[in-house]
């Protein structure tokens, strides 16, 4: 378990309520550290999944703080709609939405919000699961976020993958653009759109909370949602971004944490002209500067003023 809120809780590696009482959640532990135990036929990682699960609230004081909320990490820097500004995320970390902060460093040009229409999603639905009307001192408190339904928090981490993925795009200097919650009409947003001397690039970011895996040209894994297939949507938004605005992209990538895939980079599709990257958080700036493009560069003054006249924010 990382810090996302796309995590399954403790609570939920152990498979009990919340409510559980201490006894009921020891007995859980014990069942669940035995099912998944390698030497009793178990999975390595599951087991060390109930490890973590019970460091955190496996004694009174230490559950007491885990219900609490401690803090959790969440990504610090992202440019700016100017490019001259630096999105930052509350000193203590969290889920609160970053802040601009004034840098004078060099940075890459951005247009629009990431993780905007996330956040508005996300906002939406905990409303509805407090109750509409209730009010809601601080929605991103992380206790309030822990006891939300999974679906809920998975789109919090969401708006803080965009996010992420918005703070490494932002240091790659002046001569990168990004532009972040395209309107794909029908097909919903595109996260990011980057276009670097190497190319113009259609970005997903996205976290699952749990490890994933490429099984027939698709993105599979025990935490998707029935029927989900990211790879298809992907292309499909980048497609449609493509006919808005006439365009060519380069390649398609799916931004993932680290965590959840064994691999930096991944070919989804034909070696030879893949449907898309997916590529770990981290190795993300190494991606864009060229390791997977086509020999050659692109016009980028040209597909900059073109995409500036044309392209709609959701």
């Amino acid at each position: 378990m990382t810090d996302s809120p796309a995590d399954a809780t403790p609570y939920e590696v152990l498979g009990v309520p919340a409510t559980a009482d201490d006894d009921e959640l020891r007995r859980a532990y014990r069942r669940a550290a035995r099912e998944t135990h390698p030497d009793l036929g178990g999975d390595a990682r599951r087991f060390r999944q109930v490890q973590i699960a019970w460091e955190r609230i496996g004694t009174p004081a230490a559950r007491r703080a885990y219900d609490a909320g401690s803090r959790a990490s969440a990504p610090r820097t992202a440019s700016g709609p100017s490019g001259s500004s630096v999105w930052s995320h509350d000193d203590g970390g969290g889920f609160a939405p970053p802040t601009a902060r004034r840098d004078s460093r060099p940075r890459a040009r951005s247009h629009g919000h990431p993780g905007g229409r996330s956040r508005e999603v996300f906002l939406q639905a905990q409303r509805e699961w407090v109750g509409l009307g209730d009010p809601i001192e601080d929605p991103y408190d992380p206790a309030l976020v822990r006891s939300a339904p999974r679906h809920i928090r998975r789109l919090l981490a969401e708006a803080l993958a965009e996010e992420a993925t918005a703070a490494i795009v932002s240091e790659m200097g002046i001569g990168v653009s990004v532009w972040h919650d395209l309107d794909a009409g029908a097909e919903g947003k595109l996260d990011h759109a980057v276009l670097t001397p190497t190319g113009l690039w259609a970005v997903e970011s996205i976290d699952w909370g749990a490890p994933v895996r490429i099984e027939h040209g698709e993105i599979a894994g025990e935490t998707l949602a029935p029927g989900e297939r990211p790879v298809k949507e992907l292309v499909r938004a980048a497609r449609a971004v493509q006919k808005q605005t006439r365009v060519k992209f380069t390649g398609r990538l799916m931004v993932v944490p680290d965590a959840a895939v064994d691999e930096d980079v991944q070919v989804v599709g034909p070696a030879r002209k893949p449907t898309a990257l997916v590529v770990r958080r981290s190795a993300l700036g190494q991606v864009l500067n060229g390791v997977f493009s086509p020999e050659g560069s692109v016009d980028v003054f040209e597909i900059r003023d073109r995409l500036q006249q044309t392209v709609r924010f959701v």
